[in-house]
């Protein structure tokens, strides 16, 4: 009982948590310089050659810049997130993802900003001007958005597990289907239960994904009852989120569509930023193409 207890207790948390994602407030908060940039693309102008090698060499920067955030992690103790605005997960005021930024101290919050950096040197260098094409078609397989993508380094609370933490350890991945233009968020904890946040992707400009949560799917550890193994939680659409924000649950200025741009995509690496000014490094799942 107290197991199921918990996985219903995480259930609505989570379907909470995707449901605020929908009323934040427009654009980027915290977004570093590489997000800004997008309002005025600079076009490429290296030649190819030097270009890969800078992009090479970039690359293995962003990489070492993680490595030195997870070192600080492990020396001073990676910051616990619970469930809510009490926990950590949520922001206080937007009810949005919460910025581990603004959490992070000493050693680690350096490495953070470290690791900034390098995805600001990085994002000028992106290969992929174009990372929405064919997302939503019957080609959506040749999308470069198309396949899984695992998390390695993120300043999103929701998305940020450990052990040490009532919510407990977690792999996190997204899954990107673009033939049926959709987004599907796993989560697979340490005990056993799995989260599955479906969202629908729309391509709103080359580099911006619009998203709409659909529902949220929680199978337990162990079945409800001795029977029921999947929960299915349809996720609040616009009107009920419009409605919230009038009874005062959400910003006064109404639910603002929620979005990522991608800042830096190639076979291998997905960089983006969420509208909430989240960021997210992702490496493509060993399994995909």
């Amino acid at each position: 009982r107290a197991v199921t207890c918990a996985c219903l207790t995480m259930a609505l948390t989570l379907l909470l948590s995707t449901a605020a994602a929908s009323l934040v407030a427009r654009g980027p908060r915290f977004a570093p310089a590489a997000a800004r940039a997008l309002r005025s693309p600079v076009p490429f102008a290296a030649a190819p050659a030097a270009a890969a090698t800078d992009t090479a060499a970039a690359r293995e920067a962003l990489f070492a810049a993680i490595a030195d955030f997870r070192a600080a992690e492990e020396a001073e103790g990676k910051t616990s997130v619970d469930f809510g605005v009490k926990g950590g997960e949520l922001d206080k005021k937007s009810r949005a993802p919460a910025d581990l930024r603004q959490v992070w101290t000493g050693r680690v919050r350096e490495a953070a900003r470290a690791v900034e950096s390098a995805i600001d040197t990085l994002a000028p260098l992106n290969p992929t001007p174009d990372a929405t094409k064919l997302l939503g078609t019957v080609e959506g397989d040749l999308c470069p958005l198309h396949g899984a993508w695992r998390n390695v380094w993120t300043t999103a609370a929701d998305a940020s597990f450990s052990p040490n933490s009532t919510r407990g350890d977690a792999n996190v991945y997204n899954v990107v289907d673009g033939t049926r233009s959709r987004i599907t968020n796993h989560i697979d904890f340490a005990s056993g239960a799995q989260f599955r946040v479906l969202l629908r992707a729309t391509a709103l400009s080359p580099l911006r994904v619009g998203l709409r949560f659909r529902f949220v799917k929680v199978s337990p550890p162990r079945p409800i009852l001795g029977l029921l193994r999947t929960i299915v939680i349809p996720v609040p659409g616009p009107f009920l989120t419009r409605v919230l924000s009038l009874l005062g649950r959400g910003p006064k200025e109404g639910p603002p569509p929620a979005y990522f741009d991608v800042l830096y995509l190639d076979d291998e690496l997905r960089v983006h930023v969420t509208g909430q000014g989240n960021l997210f490094v992702q490496r493509r799942a060993p399994w995909s193409r």
